[in-house]
């Protein structure tokens, strides 16, 4: 059952917008009006954040030293993704994810950029920059806001 819902992870992980972008029955939420939320969330967490134009806000614990990624580069990544009650989502700290860059989700797309390979950054993005107004039905509810502590390990 454990490897079913690391699998069905990964697929939201891979496809999230592709799922996101054929429903159009829904608006996504303004990264401001979640604003407050993630504010918040940062400051129990003792995140001292960077707020980017997207609405993401990321703390870089480590810039890393390696290469700097680009949307067509091979990345592999160990993250843990969470919901912001602290509930873990995914736990990908043993069993590294690699793909193109441009196959994440927006907001990995725009805030994995900011650190180099070997880059330790802590990441709270929007809902409309994840998975929206839809969600990842049985997983990720629509209009949820997620937080990544994410490592970069390798850039190709």
């Amino acid at each position: 059952m454990k490897s079913i819902f690391i699998v069905a992870i990964i697929a939201v992980s891979f496809f999230g917008c592709i799922k996101q972008s054929s429903n159009t029955t829904c608006t996504n939420l303004p990264a401001a009006s979640e604003r407050t939320q993630l504010v918040a969330f940062c400051a129990a967490n003792s995140i001292s954040y960077t707020e980017d134009t997207n609405g993401i806000f990321y703390q870089i614990i480590d810039p890393g030293s390696g290469s700097v990624p680009t949307i067509d580069s091979i990345v592999t990544i160990t993250y843990t993704a969470k919901f912001l009650d602290g509930t873990i989502l995914v736990d990908k700290t043993t069993y590294p994810e690699t793909d193109y860059l441009k196959n994440f989700l927006e907001g990995l797309r725009i805030a994995i950029p900011y650190i180099k390979e070997s880059g330790h950054i802590k990441i709270v993005i929007p809902s409309s920059l994840l998975f929206g107004c839809t969600g990842y039905p049985g997983v990720v509810p629509p209009n949820t806001p997620l937080y990544y502590d994410l490592v970069l390990t390798d850039v190709k």
